[in-house]
């Protein structure tokens, strides 16, 4: 084998090769593939974003976040934390009313942070979009490897509160010796950065675990013909959600006289990853009942803006 580069994990990949690997280790997987139609709701979808252009659109990552935020109402044992001794086959679970949604994203200068989208439960669109848009905006003013380094200190520090001493010792030693080391800030540049306002940068509460995650893979590649059928759940994450590309499939329909025939249309796919400790597939039932209401009435959506929007999109409907 003839190699052309060596190219040593930063803190980023350092993280996620951290979390995925305890992920696969410690969970037992389960998952279903969701492939809704959406060809009304996507005509509906349509009609939000009348009158609208540039950053007062509503992008299709935003409403699906909404969609999801629905279902997990209708299903919270899916928007919970699970924490489990396996030796003593001691277990809890914490289930929240806040939605807190870890999503990765590709920042503005193309690197890839996971970022916890704080309080979804109750935002409408307009509020997700700003939200979502301040993310970037501060995103500008962040140095990865600062932010995700305080993370991962912090992280070390609870695993020492724990009791994981050769844990914690081991992750200081692999974060800052030798080839592997870590590279932050010192001085004068520590200084300099420190003294942006936290409200203008991406900080630890920015970074943080969420209460489920969402990973939009058909914004990544929207031509994209394939689904995920398989992702990992971040523990103490119960529940993960991939999201593929809408796409044009042969779908069975029926006409007005409850007559069936095969019709292009347009299917999302989404693939819905679950802690089987924690979840059986029973708790995920309520989730599809609500999204497969939503799909079949995509009018709802006009519900989710602010009030003087919705009226003018709801006119245009009648």
């Amino acid at each position: 084998m003839k190699k052309i580069n060596t190219t040593h994990f930063g803190i980023q990949r350092k993280i996620v090769a951290n979390m995925t690997s305890e992920s696969w280790e410690t969970i037992p997987h389960v998952t279903y593939m969701y492939e809704p139609d959406v060809t009304e709701f996507m005509k509906a979808y349509k009609k939000l974003n009348l009158n609208r252009s540039g950053a007062d659109k509503i992008s299709v990552n935003t409403l699906i976040l909404k969609v999801i935020c629905e279902g997990l109402k209708a299903a919270p044992a899916m928007n919970a934390h699970m924490h489990f001794n396996r030796k003593l086959v001691r277990g809890s679970i914490d289930t929240f009313k806040n939605i807190d949604i870890s999503m990765p994203m590709i920042l503005p200068n193309g690197e890839m942070m996971t970022v916890n989208l704080h309080d979804f439960e109750e935002k409408n669109l307009d509020e997700m979009t700003d939200y979502i848009q301040d993310v970037y905006r501060r995103a500008e003013n962040t140095d990865l490897n600062e932010a995700m380094f305080e993370v991962s200190l912090d992280n070390t520090l609870t695993a020492l509160k724990a009791g994981k001493i050769g844990q914690a010792v081991c992750r200081l030693i692999g974060s800052k010796t030798g080839k592997h080391k870590v590279k932050t800030l010192h001085g004068a540049a520590k200084k300099a950065y420190e003294s942006i306002p936290v409200e203008d940068r991406l900080t630890k509460r920015d970074i943080e675990q969420g209460t489920v995650t969402v990973s939009n893979l058909g914004s990544v590649y929207r031509a994209g013909r394939g689904a995920a059928a398989l992702l990992e759940i971040i523990p103490p994450q119960v529940t993960a959600f991939g999201v593929g590309a809408i796409q044009d499939k042969p779908v069975v329909v029926a006409d007005a006289f409850g007559e069936k025939h095969v019709e292009a249309r347009q299917v999302l796919p989404i693939c819905i990853a679950f802690d089987h400790r924690a979840l059986d597939f029973g708790d995920i039932v309520p989730f599809l009942q609500a999204l497969d209401s939503i799909f079949e009435n995509p009018q709802i959506m006009y519900t989710w803006k602010g009030k003087e929007k919705n009226e003018k999109i709801i006119a245009l409907d009648a």
